[in-house]
């Protein structure tokens, strides 16, 4: 069985805004997507309207301060590192230390004429961080205006 990409362009020569959020390098593991030790990345979703660009990531158990959101040159980057050190002390013969280090980051590739990048918010809720790229007002769909005949 082959696989093919769907598509719902109309044309081939018209690709959707939402297809060149993903161009570049954003599947490039070994670069710009990695997860450190005893980490897996956290599940992205990436949804379109005609107003903005939503990116929703799944992080249970972070806080808001635990975030790294940087926007440079058409790149977002979210990461995040977390260490704990816990410490469990049985007896005066034996000590048992257990570090924890989490760690991940994620970066897409955001095309800079269609986002107005100082409209970029982020907002962290029930375990999900929500960032919202508005788009530019130039790019939005117009409706459709009727042009009377003189």
């Amino acid at each position: 069985m082959t696989l093919a990409r769907l598509s719902d362009n109309v044309s081939p020569s018209f690709p959707s805004l939402f297809n060149r959020l993903f161009e570049g390098d954003m599947m490039d593991w070994s670069n710009s997507n990695f997860a450190g030790n005893n980490s897996t990345l956290p599940a992205v979703n990436v949804r379109e309207n005609q107003n903005e660009f939503i990116i929703e990531v799944a992080a249970p158990g972070m806080k808001k301060d635990d975030f790294n959101l940087d926007f440079d040159n058409g790149r977002l980057s979210i990461s995040s590192e977390l260490s704990e050190e816990s410490k469990n002390d049985e007896g005066e013969k034996f000590t048992r230390r257990e570090y924890y280090y989490r760690s991940f980051q994620r970066s897409f590739t955001v095309p800079q004429n269609i986002v107005d990048s100082d409209k970029i918010q982020a907002k962290y809720t029930d375990g999900i961080l929500k960032v919202t790229l508005p788009k530019r007002e130039e790019v939005k769909p117009k409706p459709t205006k009727q042009i009377k005949i003189s």
